[in-house]
């Protein structure tokens, strides 16, 4: 029994040595000054996921990201938009849109052949590219390249955050109704639902 209370005493003073210093891996040293990394983080990979690869890794890694963000962009933008707005057609023969519930709810109530139109459309848009390659509507950045390249990982990263805590909330929500002793998604904006 001693000897456990001493190696425990020793273990949690060495939590209080000091560190180590000048040992670094060449890893993170070449990504660090990329785009996104940003204070007080730096560069941050806990996982070790950009241990041991190259730049074209790395840049699809970047890749990734920026899809990721985009999507959960979209995502938190067709949360937030059926709370106060639906639209007239239908998305099946016979369920409108209207009828759908928002959130984890119309995972149910959507039909197989309204799943398939959403995958089809995702799908198309993904694999083909369609839609195009539009010049209307593209910013006219003129030297701030850098900056909004870095502008839209941020908003990536915080959209890919929203989008979980939207979905653990309604999860929690579903399973639990009015865990939270509120009626709507949105509690911030009383003016979306006329209070």
């Amino acid at each position: 029994m001693k000897s456990v209370i001493i190696a425990s005493l020793a273990c949690s003073a060495a939590a209080f040595a000091p560190a180590q210093v000048g040992r670094s891996s060449t890893a993170v040293q070449g990504f660090e000054n990329e785009p996104g990394v940003i204070a007080p983080t730096g560069f941050f990979d806990p996982l070790g996921f950009t241990d041991d690869i190259d730049q074209e890794k790395f840049d699809q890694y970047r890749t990734a990201e920026l899809k990721h963000g985009r999507v959960a962009q979209l995502a938190v933008i067709g949360y937030i938009v059926p709370e106060i707005f639906r639209w007239g057609f239908d998305i099946a023969p016979g369920v409108a849109c209207a009828d759908v519930p928002n959130g984890v709810a119309a995972i149910d109530a959507i039909p197989a052949l309204g799943w398939a139109q959403i995958i089809f459309a995702i799908g198309a848009v993904d694999v083909r590219g369609w839609f195009g390659n539009f010049d209307i509507g593209k910013p006219d950045l003129k030297g701030k390249d850098e900056e909004r390249a870095l502008q839209e990982l941020q908003h990536g990263r915080l959209a890919m955050l929203a989008i979980l805590e939207l979905l653990r909330h309604d999860s929690q929500n579903f399973v639990s109704p009015g865990f939270d002793g509120l009626d709507n998604m949105i509690t911030g904006l009383p003016f979306m639902y006329g209070n």
